[in-house]
């Protein structure tokens, strides 16, 4: 029997195997985007939803001259503050944070967080309060007579703005997101021009020996070390060798008495160590896609190896190491593992001011407010889990916008 009768005999079995394996990536297409639509529906029904909340001093009675208490300037809400408070609560206040340096939102923030002090009595998720909004204001009405009912969305201006607090009615994470836009910066930084770096001299440079076969297996594997593993290294070395620099002692400009290296500058370099083999495999792979027929082009014209490299091997090979970076940032963003092990706070209402300060990060925040006993905090969680998808969101398009832009522009 000849080849082609062969095939054509065994044709209808093929296409029922095909039709098996199309069945098979149809399924775990749906599968993808059930178990992201359940994700998604999960963040969602936490961040908003009916709350019922009951204040411990009515706002309207801290008005002065019948200015109420959100209209006030900042020296009058000192005043109100300092009469409703202790004197030792004023004075640690003052000692966190001068009052000079406070600006009246900051003031009006911890009024209602102490003499105010609104405590949520009951919450329901968004799917009670959307199907269920009868029965929620009988509840509540019932249940809470001295409570208002208001429907609530905890991802908002205050809660962006907001620092930390043990209240979750006023809680934010404006210093969680300070701290990671303060940790991915550095990383990028660090990580970027080495790993790049690195990846052209493996690439172009490099002779095939035994040492580079056993550096690039290295870094292969390095890609697949747990991230709590790199943690422990930023501990050695940026939390205890270099202590001296990555907690400003040794430029002058922290306290040595207090300072140490459990900084945002030593979490930084830490998740650029994390994200470096990633950079460097994939810009070595965007390198290698270049094709070899350009390089001898450059050559025959008489350029040397880096000329070559510098105004032709690296332009074209760009939007694979953005789209490289990309994804490392997308690894970062999200890491809590290494951070706990350098020392991030996981509760800090001090926002960081530089690289040699204390810090907190996004993912440490939501890990934090999920552990906490309260049900509350849960929706807190939810709402910074929405922030912590709109900041890669947003970072991811801005990396996307720029590749694009260059590719262009080639």
């Amino acid at each position: 029997m000849s080849t082609n009768n062969l095939h054509s005999s065994n044709l209808p079995g093929r296409h029922r195997l095909g039709r098996v394996w199309l069945v098979v990536f149809q399924v775990a297409l749906v599968v993808g985007v059930v178990a992201l639509c359940a994700l998604l529906f999960n963040i969602l029904n936490g961040s908003f939803g009916y709350v019922a909340v009951q204040d411990k001093v009515n706002p309207a009675t801290l008005a002065v001259d019948g200015v109420p208490l959100e209209e006030l300037d900042k020296d009058t809400l000192i005043q109100v503050l300092q009469a409703n408070i202790s004197a030792g609560l004023m004075a640690r206040y003052e000692f966190d944070k001068p009052f000079a340096e406070r600006d009246a939102g900051e003031v009006y923030d911890l009024i209602l967080e102490r003499v105010v002090a609104p405590e949520f009595v009951a919450q329901w998720s968004l799917y009670e309060s959307l199907t269920n909004a009868g029965e929620v204001r009988a509840t509540a009405a019932q249940e809470y007579p001295e409570a208002r009912l208001e429907f609530r969305s905890w991802l908002n201006w205050h809660f962006l703005r907001a620092p930390q607090s043990s209240y979750p009615e006023i809680a934010g994470v404006r210093t969680a997101v300070l701290g990671s836009l303060w940790t991915i910066s550095i990383a990028v930084l660090f990580a970027f021009p080495v790993g790049v770096a690195a990846a052209v001299y493996l690439q172009e440079y490099a002779p095939d020996n035994l040492i580079n076969r056993i550096i690039q297996t290295n870094i292969t594997n390095l890609a697949g070390v747990p991230s709590i593993i790199y943690g422990i290294l930023g501990l050695a070395i940026f939390v205890r060798a270099l202590g001296a620099f990555t907690s400003g002692i040794a430029f002058g400009v922290t306290d040595p008495a207090t300072a140490n290296g459990r900084t945002i500058l030593s979490a930084g370099l830490t998740l650029g160590m994390l994200v470096l083999p990633l950079i460097i495999i994939n810009a070595q792979e965007a390198i290698k896609a270049v094709p070899s027929s350009l390089r001898q082009a450059s050559y025959g014209l008489g350029a040397t190896r880096w000329e070559t490299v510098w105004h032709h091997v690296l332009p074209n090979a760009m939007a694979g190491i953005m789209t490289g970076t990309i994804l490392a940032i997308s690894r970062a963003i999200g890491e809590t593992a290494p951070l706990i092990v350098i020392g991030a706070s996981t509760f800090i209402q001090v926002d960081p001011e530089g690289p040699f300060s204390k810090f907190t990060t996004l993912p440490i925040q939501i890990y934090q407010w999920t552990a906490r006993p309260q049900s509350v905090f849960r929706n807190l969680a939810g709402g910074a889990s929405l922030v912590l998808l709109g900041l890669l969101l947003t970072m991811n398009a801005t990396a996307i916008i720029l590749r694009n832009r260059y590719r262009r522009s080639q």
